[in-house]
């Protein structure tokens, strides 16, 4: 095996760089020696020579797994540029060309080929490659096998089935956001040996992240009046939702170079104003979360989040997108309450109650039934049936045939889905903490990705580390009944050093009414941010759930005497009373019209044509046969009744329906389109029957 002066040699001679960057050299020798690894670092360090060095210095084929169409495009092309043969199987290319690449394959003529996850679940394919083995197996954003990560997708979870057959290549593989549980989750289930483990990098010393507390209705302003400032651009804004995209764009556009990006764009539409971004034609980019995964734009300066992502794997990773060419940058996360009512409401729809599959598992039995008999003897929405046997058929309670028949899986099934639907509420539940937390926010993320060897430091930058140089934050010096207040707290931990807060709360008058939570929070970080106290998290059992609070303790300075509590802390600026009655009235006109818009979508669902919707099930059905899949892992039924309302002639239109994502465009849009024109006329060129008298 290659010794670290070849990979060196290597990496100077085929690549063109001067030497390693942080980390990088002690993973490529861990992989080119054989061994199998798992490297998490976060977005922009280099993880992709981790694989690229060492599976060159091996000599052969190395296999790269990845669910990204653009990303697979882009290292292609990268490392042709390198002079090195790589290829690409994947559903945007025709059958030709995926054979073409085969036989290249099988010659041995290939250093690098990227391939789908989903690839491997077809009939022969991984045997096709066991024909001549990889010297070495990469698996990109690993964290997709885990149930515990952000980005959890089945077709990854099949890997562990499939990999034994390209042993005795080692495998590494690569994530840029997985906790320590879905780190233990990706080395079970892909079959890791004694996997050397590289987690390193979360610090961004360059990236102060700053987080305010905004209604929906503020933000625009916010952002408007941020990005304004030509320092701070280029830069990428997250949506909510598609349509929040499109207005924050159309608000900017007049003072800056901005465009909308999503999901229900056109694929050509997509990729102009990916393009242009990429080539600074475009300062900033508004777009949802289908943007950014594989984009390398070094000189992003600010990454904004008008609304709280579900996660901190995920908010990690969007926010690693600014600054990558190490020049200071900002991420600027805008949230409220509003938010987390949001995501509760789409984490039950994705995750129903147990009791709803349950309600599924009673219908099943020992024999086979058809998927429609099911869903009709159950009476649920279509949308929650198809979750729910989702979520049933993920977790072995039910089992689904290649005809698309369903029958009754073991009862196991409810404690191993209850424990995934806690932790989704877990995790939502750490993304409110990190907006609401008093720390330093670079260290309470590095922390939660448990970083090995970082040394635990504040940053120096953040919100909280340097109030002063917030973007959009603004503080103000304590009012003299404030500044008697931050006292009490101090005297109170002088008493008795590591009350919780609750305590101190409670002491102050909290249970009386006289003193607002929300107002003690605010002093207690003013206290954080002067650097006097600081906090550690706790728990303890009760009813047998762990209930988590904070203590306070005095640092080595907040037990200084003489300290002026006005010249030393910092406290947010709040709107006026009559602001908040201003902004509740908004959130209640802009709940009205969501609730309309939801009513809409029912009504549109309802206007499906039944001849088209029989056309999409027997295509659907077709499908999920052939790639011996359940039906909704191809279309869940209310995406095919939207899809049978719209009638949809483009692949624009075809986007634009919910439930479709580039990816199912992108693999079977061609053919459900197909599907639609087939159907003898749109419903609103066949006569309507008049209604029953």
């Amino acid at each position: 095996m290659p010794d670290a002066r070849a990979l060196d040699s290597l990496l100077r001679s085929r690549f063109g760089l001067p030497g390693f960057r942080p980390y990088q050299e002690a993973a490529c020798q861990a992989v080119a020696a054989g061994r199998d690894v798992l490297l998490v670092m976060p977005t922009g360090a280099g993880k992709s020579l981790c694989y690229q060095l060492p599976g060159l210095a091996r000599g052969g084929t190395t296999l790269v797994i990845s669910p990204l169409i653009a990303l697979m495009e882009d290292q292609v092309a990268k490392l042709r540029e390198l002079g090195l043969e790589a290829e690409r199987i994947h559903s945007g290319r025709d059958r030709e060309a995926s054979r073409r690449v085969c036989r290249d394959y099988l010659d041995g003529r290939l250093d690098f080929l990227f391939i789908a996850p989903e690839r491997l679940a077809v009939a022969g394919f991984p045997e096709l490659l066991a024909k001549r083995k990889p010297v070495l197996v990469a698996v990109d954003e690993a964290h997709c096998i885990s149930h515990w990560g952000h980005d959890f997708r089945p077709d990854y979870r099949l890997l562990g089935g499939r990999l034994p057959l390209l042993r005795p290549a080692p495998l590494i593989a690569m994530t840029a956001t997985a906790t320590p549980q879905v780190q233990d989750d990706i080395a079970q289930q892909l079959g890791l040996a004694d996997p050397a483990r590289f987690i390193h990098g979360f610090r961004r010393t360059n990236l102060g992240v700053e987080v305010a507390e905004q209604t929906p209705a503020e933000r625009h302003e916010t952002v408007e009046h941020l990005l304004a400032q030509p320092e701070r651009r280029p830069a990428i804004v997250y949506a909510r939702t598609r349509k929040e995209a499109e207005a924050l764009a159309a608000l900017l556009a007049p003072r800056m170079s901005a465009a909308a990006y999503h999901a229900g764009m056109a694929a050509g539409a997509r990729d102009q104003v990916q393009a242009d971004f990429l080539a600074g034609a475009l300062e900033v980019i508004v777009a949802t979360i289908a943007f950014g995964m594989g984009i390398d734009k070094p000189d992003v300066r600010t990454v904004v989040h008008a609304g709280i992502p579900a996660t901190l794997e995920g908010y990690y990773q969007e926010i690693g997108r600014a600054g990558r060419d190490g020049q200071p940058s900002r991420a600027v996360l805008l949230y409220s309450w509003a938010d987390r009512r949001n995501h509760e409401y789409f984490l039950g729809v994705n995750f129903p109650p147990a009791e709803v599959l349950e309600s599924v598992h009673r219908k099943l039995g020992p024999s086979p039934q058809p998927e429609d008999e099911l869903r009709e003897a159950v009476r649920l929405e279509p949308e929650v049936f198809g979750k729910a046997l989702e979520k049933l058929w993920m977790h072995g309670g039910a089992e689904i045939d290649g005809e698309g028949n369903v029958r009754r899986g073991p009862a196991a099934w409810r404690g191993p889905y209850q424990a995934l639907r806690n932790h989704r509420e877990v995790q939502l539940e750490m993304a409110f903490r990190f907006a609401e937390a008093h720390g330093c926010r670079m260290l309470h993320l590095v922390r939660h990705f448990g970083d090995q060897e970082d040394s635990g430091a504040p940053c120096g930058q953040c919100d909280v580390c340097e109030p002063q140089g917030c973007a959009v934050r603004r503080f103000r010096a304590p009012g003299p009944h404030e500044a008697g207040r931050l006292e009490q707290v101090l005297d109170a931990l002088l008493d008795r050093d590591g009350l919780s807060t609750g305590q101190i709360f409670r002491q102050l008058g909290g249970e009386t009414g006289d003193l607002d939570r929300k107002l003690f929070e605010q002093w207690l970080g003013g206290l954080v941010r002067a650097g006097w106290v600081r906090l550690e998290a706790d728990s303890f059992e009760k009813d047998g759930r762990t209930i988590a609070f904070q203590r306070a303790y005095l640092t080595r300075e907040g037990r200084r005497s003489g300290l002026d509590v006005v010249a030393g802390v910092h406290l947010p600026d709040e709107p006026s009373a009559a602001e908040r009655r201003s902004l509740a009235k908004k959130r209640a006109s802009a709940a009205r019209k969501g609730a309309a818009a939801s009513g809409q979508r029912a009504a549109d669902s309802a206007e499906a044509d039944p001849e088209r919707v029989e056309a999409l099930r027997a295509w659907r059905l077709a499908e999920s046969r052939r790639l011996a899949v359940p039906a909704f892992h191809v279309l869940h039924e209310r995406t095919l009744l939207a899809i049978a309302a719209a009638a949809p002639r483009t692949e624009a239109a075809l986007l634009a329906v919910p439930g479709m994502g580039p990816a199912k465009v992108q693999r079977w849009g061609a053919e459900i389109l197909g599907v639609v024109r087939g159907c003898s006329d749109a419903p609103g060129d066949r006569p309507r029957p008049s209604p029953s008298p």
